[in-house]
């Protein structure tokens, strides 16, 4: 038959006697490829299956032809007998085979492995044509219904120039549900949404991005001007997509989400007053630029950074906690720069005592997890799977990573002292430790055992020799680096508005582009220009009209849940809920190990009582509600997850009970005689939800209070039924 597929050049420069011999790298593995053969469930397994272990997602092609190939007169592969091979039988169904059959005896598959293995199994030679590019087409696109079916067309592009439609071999992976994809590249919406479709041949795999969206023939676009270059970035997007943005939140709505995403905190009922009732055009702009001033903006702010650079006990100890949290939250306090802030954590050595920034080497102790956490919190580079093969969905390779894990090897630890309170457990520590870079080094590759070079991610020059964490922290923190303030703009944006233009934050890549790819451009310019500091760009997202818009949907944003339409709803972290929960109540908070912290958000650490010690019941609260306990530099560390525990805690907890029938609490001053009913009513509304009650609320719960005997009974009441509301739970 004839074959459209192979190239013309490769035909005539293989060596072999069938002239008709198809090509091994460009035919015979995008079909293994295509038939899942060496995907982790099958062949691709780090065992293999049935005898057979093939490289992961086809990544290793002359390892793969020579495990294919170790015997041409076998069972499995009989290059004088074709048809009786196992490895064409099985995947035809002509023999028993656990994965089922791939393709029929009649099929273009088939004829090309049997004519494969009737040319004699041939590798290509080493100038053979190799792979350069790949397109997809169309690589973006909206599609309006009736329009729920797009073909996507796949080309590829070979080093002696040639091209070729692959269309059929490609692999094709979608980043969620919405779609299916045919063999032939056809992508079929089942609803109607956003998703990104991976083509994948050989070992390029390009993306496109598609949208399908609701016929809207009366669709005419409406908004309030926009406030900065956020919005005209966001605008664009949403007429492309034919979304209007729902309106602006009102101004209680809007004191208290921003109160709660720059200080973790609602606003007091002085405080959303005072706002009201200034008449000012700019007060959000002001009030925007004083929270931002505010010590509570470096506390709050300063918990993400703990949570990723893994600020706990257990390791770091309770001196190293405090001292590595107060080193965080001043530089955030000052606004320090963040690819200063960066530089001096990449390169710190010495007493984890006297330099905090040596304590996150502290905390992760092995030159691979080194590299994997540098990797995630500065560069928003997934690195774990390169370490086992070549990752399957970016360019990183095994070589990258033991190069770049290289850097990190010869850390050491001078531990002046360890008290630590369970012998058996050898990562407590308790106790000063000296980070220091020395010349004993403890990395292998475990390919070839021996040393790997050290080299920058993504480089293919060595370092020389000197000190890498310097070099390292160098490269990595440059205004032109291509991820690291591209990260940094990302995690902030994710931050405020509660959903990243990349998702998940650190997971930058190819495979994963962003929903918005000119406004994070914009963001990260902005970013670089203001000296990559952080109230800047927090200052500019929280300015514009698209973070200020209300999160109530209207129909024509109901379903859209990325392109920033509305502000979205998501649940209180645990710190700002239990900080919410004492200043409603008016109960001062005691978290013990931590004197000094007067609220949840301040407290340094997380706290590491060992196997025999008890959990406090606000460390319960906290961990029930998502605080991490970082043992991980990953940002899904911290779940906004729902959890019937959370619901028992909430409501019948003995931590929230505590606080409500505190008699020193603020209900006691509301039952007094001389406070007329309605006026606890409205100042405990005005505490819990930073609102006063509607009239139906007024009509409802006013003679529960003043037609009581037991006021305190009643407000207890009132005040368990309004923490336990939505509206307080949610920032909305």
């Amino acid at each position: 038959m004839t074959r459209r597929f192979l190239l013309p050049a490769l035909w005539s420069a293989l060596t072999v006697t069938s002239t008709a011999a198809p090509s091994f790298r460009h035919e015979v593995m995008p079909l293994l490829s295509r038939m899942g053969c060496n995907m982790g469930a099958c062949h691709g397994a780090g065992a293999g299956k049935g005898n057979l272990k093939l490289s992961l997602r086809g990544e290793a092609p002359d390892t793969d032809h020579a495990t294919i190939t170790q015997n041409v007169r076998s069972k499995r592969l009989n290059i004088d007998d074709p048809a009786a091979s196992f490895f064409l039988k099985k995947p035809a169904g002509l023999t028993e085979h656990e994965g089922g059959t791939r393709f029929a005896p009649d099929s273009e598959e088939y004829q090309i492995l049997r004519d494969w293995i009737a040319a004699g199994a041939p590798n290509d030679p080493p100038d053979a044509p190799t792979l350069t590019k790949l397109r997809v087409s169309p690589d973006t696109g909206v599609f309006e219904a009736p329009i729920r079916q797009v073909p996507l067309q796949v080309t590829a592009e070979f080093s002696d120039g040639t091209t070729r439609d692959v269309t059929r071999w490609a692999v094709y992976e979608p980043s969620n549900l919405l779609p299916d994809v045919a063999r032939d590249g056809t992508v079929t919406a089942k609803k109607s949404g956003e998703t990104t479709v991976i083509a994948r041949f050989e070992n390029l795999q390009p993306p496109a991005r598609l949208a399908f969206i609701p016929a809207r023939p009366d669709y005419v676009w409406s908004a309030p001007p926009g406030r900065n270059f956020i919005d005209n970035f966001i605008d664009e997007k949403l007429r492309l997509v034919r979304v209007l943005p729902s309106p602006l939140a009102d101004d209680r709505m809007f004191a208290r989400r921003v109160f709660f995403d720059l200080i973790g905190l609602p606003p007091t009922p002085d405080e959303v007053e005072r706002f009201l009732n200034d008449p000012s055009p700019d007060k959000r702009d002001r009030l925007i630029d004083s929270l931002t001033d505010r010590p509570e903006f470096a506390s709050h702010w300063a918990l993400k950074w703990a949570d990723l650079l893994r600020v706990e006990e257990r390791i770091l100890d309770n001196t190293g906690v405090t001292a590595f949290h107060r080193w965080i939250r001043d530089g955030i306090a000052r606004d320090r720069p963040l690819d200063e802030f960066a530089r001096e954590i990449l390169a710190a050595t010495g007493s984890t005592y006297q330099n905090p920034p040596a304590n996150f080497y502290r905390a992760v102790r092995e030159p691979t997890q080194r590299a994997e956490a540098v990797a995630q919190v500065f560069l928003g580079t997934r690195l774990a799977c390169a370490k086992c093969h070549n990752h399957p969905f970016e360019r990183w390779t095994q070589d990258d990573y033991y190069h770049f894990s290289a850097i990190f090897d010869g850390i050491g630890y001078d531990i002046l002292r360890n008290d630590r309170r369970d012998e058996n457990d050898k990562l407590e520590f308790v106790g000063e430790q000296v980070v220091f870079l020395g010349d004993k080094k403890e990395l292998k590759d475990p390919r070839n055992k021996q040393e790997p070079p050290a080299a920058l991610l993504g480089q293919k020059e060595m370092l020389p020799e000197g000190n890498h964490l310097d070099q390292l922290a160098a490269a990595v923190t440059r205004p032109d680096h291509p991820l690291f303030p591209r990260v940094q703009a990302n995690r902030i944006w994710s931050q405020v508005m509660g959903l990243g233009l990349v998702e998940p934050v650190d997971d930058f890549r190819l495979t994963n582009p962003p929903s918005n790819p000119a406004l994070l451009d914009a963001l990260t310019a902005a970013f670089v220009e203001n000296g990559m500091r952080l109230k800047p760009l927090v200052r500019l997202i929280c300015k514009s009209r698209t973070y200020q818009l209300s999160s109530e949907p209207t129909a024509a944003n109901a379903e859209d849940e990325i392109n920033y339409s509305r502000a979205l709803v998501k649940r209180l972290p645990a710190e700002p809920l239990l900080d919410a929960i004492h200043q409603a109540l008016g109960v001062e908070p005691d978290f013990g190990n931590y004197p000094d912290a007067t609220r949840a958000g301040e407290i340094p650490g997380v706290a590491f009582g060992g196997r025999r010690m008890k959990a406090k019941v606000d460390d319960l609260f906290l961990r029930q509600f998502g605080k991490p306990p970082r043992t991980i530099t990953c940002d899904c560390e911290r779940t906004a997850e729902s959890s019937l525990a959370q619901v028992f805690t909430l409501t019948s907890g003995p931590g929230v009970s505590a606080l409500i029938t505190n008699p020193k609490n603020r209900l006691t001053a509301l039952s007094a005689a001389e406070k007329a009913p309605a006026d606890a009513l409205g100042e405990l509304f005005l505490q819990c939800l930073s609102r006063p009650p509607s009239p139906a609320e007024t009509e409802h719960l006013l003679p529960l209070i003043a037609g009581t005997t037991d006021r305190r009974a009643a407000l207890e009441d009132l005040a368990w039924s309004l923490i336990n509301s939505k509206e307080f739970i949610l920032r909305r």
